[in-house]
């Protein structure tokens, strides 16, 4: 979901800019009392920002978390997804070619309820258009904060035969379902040639400084509610050696509930994750 500020007025008598739709006015308390990062200019890089690419164009809207029947849409994964990326929010290091590009946004359920504790793993392209399957190059994954906002560090990445620019991220909410998609820039040729391009997924796109800016909102289709806390075991630890509020390493073994599960992605666990419901981070039998 990309953060374009709807036209729709509020209701009668509300006092608001008719420009402003309630999402926007929600966006803007959620992240109200967080620290944000800031475009060159000093304005707020997140996705209640007005939604105009780096070309000036308005993008079209997109379906809003409120209605109830609208989540991001979902994609294929495509060939070059690997599990057990490293845990961290930027994909850079500075000897790293190509233009720098920061991507921030939310996770909102479709109640309009913003999602602490998602999963995000993003994999991309490199400058050159080639992906990593040594290692784990332009690969990370991540989980929102309190406020479900997220930022991720990376470059824009480089075209190959038959795709436009896009970023792969599987998004997983604690015992959800995974929602497997891809982010898109607006203004690529490409885009008009690409079978599995959607404008839905258009990211906000502009220039800031040497590099770029983007923003983007998810919206699960899951009913927001209160996230777990990180820091506090359950009150009935079930039987097994899993426990929430524990680091756990990509290839670490435990067993919950009877079953053995071996870790696929390092995390920290928490109430809610337990490895049956978290397909994203555990495996069982292994």
């Amino acid at each position: 979901m990309t953060s374009e500020t709807p036209t729709t007025p509020d209701d009668p008598g509300t006092g608001a800019d008719p420009g402003i739709s309630r999402k926007t006015l929600l966006r803007a308390a959620v992240a109200a009392g967080a620290a944000v990062p800031l475009l060159a200019t000093g304005s707020i890089a997140l996705a209640r920002d007005t939604a105009r690419s780096s070309t000036g164009q308005t993008l079209a809207p997109t379906p809003f978390c409120d209605d109830g029947d609208d989540p991001t849409p979902d994609q294929m994964e495509g060939p070059y997804f690997k599990p057990n990326s490293p845990l961290r929010t930027s994909l850079v290091t500075p000897g790293t070619a190509g233009t720098r590009l920061t991507v921030t946004g939310y996770v909102f359920g479709r109640n309009c309820v913003p999602l602490p504790g998602v999963l995000l793993d993003f994999w991309q392209a490199d400058n050159a258009g080639a992906y990593d399957m040594a290692g784990y190059t332009f690969r990370g994954h991540q989980f929102t904060d309190a406020s479900g906002a997220f930022t991720l560090q990376t470059i824009v990445p480089g075209l190959y035969p038959g795709r436009t620019r896009h970023i792969h991220v599987k998004a997983q909410a604690p015992g959800e379902p995974v929602l497997t998609t891809q982010l898109y820039f607006p203004g690529e040729p490409r885009n008009n040639t690409d079978a599995l391009f959607d404008p839905a997924l258009l990211m906000n796109v502009r220039d800031a400084g040497g590099g770029r800016q983007g923003s983007f909102d998810f919206v699960l289709n899951v009913d927001g509610g209160p996230g777990p806390d990180p820091t506090d075991p359950p009150t009935d630890p079930p039987s097994g050696t899993w426990a929430a509020g524990r680091s756990y390493s990509a290839g670490d073994r435990v067993t919950y509930g009877g079953g053995a599960y071996r870790c696929l992605q390092a995390h920290t666990s928490m109430t809610g994750w337990e490895p049956p419901n978290v397909p994203a981070l555990w495996r069982a039998g292994a």
